[in-house]
Formats: C-alpha cells, structure tokens, sequence
C-alpha cells in the first residue's frame, strides 16, 4: 500500500498549519482577565459562531473516518440519527438552557448547588470530566489512526500515542492564550477545512465513476442480497441495532438531551452566548446544520461501495478493496485516501482530519478545564483565602495540560479497547459516551422535573449509572450470566436503563435540602 506523502502534500499541510497559526494569533484577545472572559468569552458570542463552533466541537474525526466507513457497510440510517438529535435539541432549548441561563452559571453543573449543595455539583463535575476523558480519548484515537499512518506508517499503540500527542500539543496552543475564545474562531476555520476537504474528495470520487446519477441510485437502491443502501430509517424492533427508529426516538434523543444540555464541552459554547434565546437559536442551528455534513461523510461511503463493490457500475472493473495497514484493520476511507487520491488532495484530506482532531480536542480541552477550576479549585481556593480574578485564569490553563496527559492515555487505552471489542468508528465514539452520560441524565431529570432527591442520593445515582452502563457491556454481562436479551444490547437501550436506575435512585429521597 502507497502511503509516503508527495512534497504537494506536505505543502498543503504545511498551509494548514500556517493558517492555524495565523488565525490563532489574529483571533486570540490580548487580555484575558477573568474567568467568565477565559470560559465564556465573556457572555458576546453570536448564534452562528455557537453553531458552527458546536457543530466542529461534534462533528469530530469519528465522522470524518466513521461516516464513510458506516455507509460502505450499510445506508443512510445514520444520518437518520438526526430526528433524535432535533427531539434532544427541543429539550435542552426549552428546559435546560432557560434554567441556566437564570442561575448565571458558567458550568452546567453549578445549576446542581440551588437543589443539592456543592456536593453534589462536585460528583456531576466529576463523573463529566469523567467521562469527557474517555470520550475525548477515543475521538483523539480515531484522529490519530490516520495522522499515525501518515507520520510513522504503522497504526501500533506506539504510532497512536506520538500522533495523539501532537494533536493534543497543537490544541493546547491555540487554547491556551484566550481560552474559549480562541476556542470558537478556530473552530470556524477547522470547519472550513474539514468541510472543504470532504466536498472535494467526494467531487472526485464521483468523477471516478463512470455511471449516471440516476445509475448510482438504482444500483444503490438494488445492492446485492436485495440491500436498500438509500434507506433513511431502520423500522426494525432489534435491540442489538443502534441506529433502528425505536433507538432513535429514545436513547439517541436521551445522548444529545446529554451531549448538548449536560456536557459542559457543548454547552459552554451555549452559555457563551447573549441570552437563552440565542443560545437555543444557536442549537437549532447546529442541529439542522448538521444533516448535510452528515449527508456528505455517508455518500462518500456510498460511492467508495459503487467504486470497489459494484463493476457494472464501473465499468466493469473494480479497484481491490483493503481495510488493513501494517497488519492492522482500518477503515475503507482511509484505504482510499491512501491509495487513490493525488498528491495534494491527499493532503488537503489529511488535513481535514487533523482539523477534526484538533477542533474536538482544544474544545474539551477547555470545557473540562474550566470544570476542574469554577467546580473544584476555585471553591477550594476561596475557602483558604481566594485569589485575583487572574489567578483562576492561570489556572485554567494548567488544568488544560493535566486533561491532555489524561486524554493521551485514554487514546492509547482505545487502541485496545476497540480492537478488543470489533465495533465500528461511529458506534465506539457514541458508546464510550454513555458511561457517564446515564448517571448526569438521571440526575438532571431528577433535579429539573422532580423535587426529590439529596446530595446523597446523586451520589448513588452517578455511581449506579456508571456501574449499570458497564454491566451491560456484552463481556461483563455474560460473565455475570444477565438474561439474553441483556447481552447484546445497542448503546442507545443502554443508555434508556441506565438513565431510568439512576433517575429512580437520585428521586428516591422525599425532598432535597441544599447543603455545602
């Protein structure tokens, strides 16, 4: 397999980096003095800059390498993902960004102080940085499959943990100076590149194929064994299938009410806006935005199908197709880019997916950043005494360099987590969420619909999320003998259990008391 880069390739990258540090320096504020400015940009951001930034801080090298690799192997259902995300969307809008906006927090676990006292903010902050390190990792490692077959040309825990930490070093440095900030402009010019770099792989591909359009969709439409690879919405009642319609409408519904209304990595481009109206205008956006960029990963999957499956529509022959790289399984994308495309698109690609990396990592970067100083050493620090407002600034970017370490191990970790497990890009970045997930959602639902619980009731509840997630993992389940329809079940009906225990264990008290 050819994989040495041409000098037009590293050109390009090169220009990718420039641009990075120009924008960097032009966009970065030259005084950052308190910690509102540092996490929140100071409350000033516009919709559409929230919206672009929460669609780069998502759209993450998962979809960038799992798009295609999840339509080649099957249709659109993915896509189809989105009627969960607008359901979650209406959710956070109404209920949760209103509440936030009201108590003037700055991390969404601060709302958790009016009802159940420091505490329990502390254990929400916590489980999310949690959380966040682990799903931040395996996004890292997805990134770091392709810059790691670039860079060394082997995809070993070694290659993974050298690419993962320059993508982690080039976050931190464009975070570092101004914080959120720096943060979201960035983001607007990782998103150019991670957007222009698709559409031009995907003109291409076409343009390697010989067939009409209307020929495409109707083999597309007929794929061999009767396969619909246009198929929007799985209708099936299968609990093993992660993106049927009945997963859709509950446990995706219940990520993305988790994923934007309780991860402090989205939310914290929501609460940087002027208000709770524009900071729900700004989630719409992003929601519907995100349908054609997800449209656009899955067809270049689709077509990479037609390009090495399909020989009538070929012409009658077909490029062999590879998913492995110095012994190890890739994705069939990243067998394309290496193997088809000119120098220069293979590079402008390639910087597509650094783009992705680094857009996800310096986001939570500085979310969890500012969790680990407004929700654990600021009230700490205030208690012996306090410091200017600066100090906490100081701090926050420390933070950032202990979470980079702790991201970096988890990237490694993933390498065999995944191989262990043989699940795809898409599903391991989505499952890998949930574990915290179903604890915070249980314990927000009980916070915000109920008025039950105690401080010690959340605690129970993160832990029994956490505990019920991994008892569900397919290995762990049939260890301990759970019943068969246990064994097998896709995230999103993970999440849905783990989420109703926890919320009946943080509502079990009769009322709350807010204690410190």
């Amino acid at each position: 397999m050819a994989s040495s880069f041409a000098l037009l390739d590293w050109i390009v990258i090169l220009g990718y980096l420039a641009v990075l540090v120009v924008g960097g320096w032009a966009f970065t504020p030259r005084h950052t003095e308190t910690a509102r400015d540092y996490f929140l940009a100071g409350g000033t951001v516009p919709a559409w800059l929230a919206a672009v930034s929460v669609l780069s801080a998502t759209q993450s090298a998962a979809t960038f390498l799992g798009g295609p690799d999840f339509g080649y192997n099957g249709d659109f259902t993915y896509l189809g993902t989105n009627l969960g995300g607008l359901l979650g969307a209406i959710f956070v809008a109404r209920v949760l960004i209103p509440r936030f906006y009201a108590a003037r927090v700055t991390t969404v676990y601060e709302l958790l102080v009016q009802r159940y006292g420091t505490r329990a903010t502390r254990w929400a902050g916590a489980m999310f940085l949690l959380g966040r390190v682990l799903a931040g990792g395996a996004r890292l490692y997805l990134a770091a499959i392709a810059v790691a077959m670039v860079m060394t040309s082997t995809v070993s825990a070694e290659g993974i943990l050298v690419a993962a930490a320059v993508l982690v070093a080039a976050s931190f440095l464009f975070t570092f100076v101004g914080g959120l900030r720096s943060v979201l402009w960035i983001d607007l010019v990782q998103f150019t590149v991670f957007l222009a770099s698709a559409i031009a792989v995907l003109a291409f591909l076409r343009l390697s194929i010989p067939a009409t359009n209307v020929d495409i969709l109707h083999g597309l439409e007929h794929a061999p064994g009767g396969v619909d690879k246009l198929r929007l919405f799985d209708l099936s009642f299968d609990p093993s299938r992660p993106f049927s319609l009945p997963a859709i409408v509950t446990g995706v519904a219940l990520l993305y009410v988790a994923s934007s209304g309780l991860d402090q990595d989205v939310t914290q481009r929501l609460l940087a806006c002027r208000d709770a109206r524009t900071g729900a205008r700004s989630l719409y956006a992003s929601v519907f935005a995100t349908v054609p960029v997800v449209t656009i990963f899955i067809a270049i999957g689709l077509l990479l199908h037609v390009f090495y499956d399909r020989p009538e529509l070929m012409g009658g022959a077909t490029a062999a197709a590879g998913q492995a790289f110095g012994g190890e399984k890739i994705s069939i994308f990243m067998h394309y880019i290496l193997t088809q495309l000119p120098p220069g698109l293979r590079g402008l690609v390639t910087a597509g997916i650094m783009a992705a990396a680094v857009a996800t990592t310096n986001s939570a970067l500085n979310a969890m950043s500012s969790v680990l100083i407004q929700d654990f050493y600021r009230p700490w620090r205030e208690r012996h005494g306090g410091s200017e407002e600066h100090h906490y600034v100081q701090a926050g970017r420390a933070g950032m360099g202990v979470i980079g370490i702790a991201m970096l191990g988890v990237a490694v970790l993933s390498f065999y987590w995944q191989h262990y497990a043989r699940i795809g890009l898409l599903e391991f970045a989505l499952q890998v969420m949930v574990f915290a997930y179903a604890g915070l959602l249980g314990v927000f639902f009980a916070a915000v619909l109920t008025r039950r619980g105690s401080a010690g009731s959340v605690v129970a509840s993160l832990i029994m999320g956490f505990v019920t997630i991994t008892l569900l993992q397919p290995v762990v389940a049939q260890a301990i003998g759970l019943p068969a329809p246990l064994l097998h079940l896709a995230f999103p009906f993970q999440l849905c259990i783990g989420t109703g225990i926890a919320f009946l264990v943080a509502a079990a008290p009769r009322g709350a008391c807010a204690t410190a």
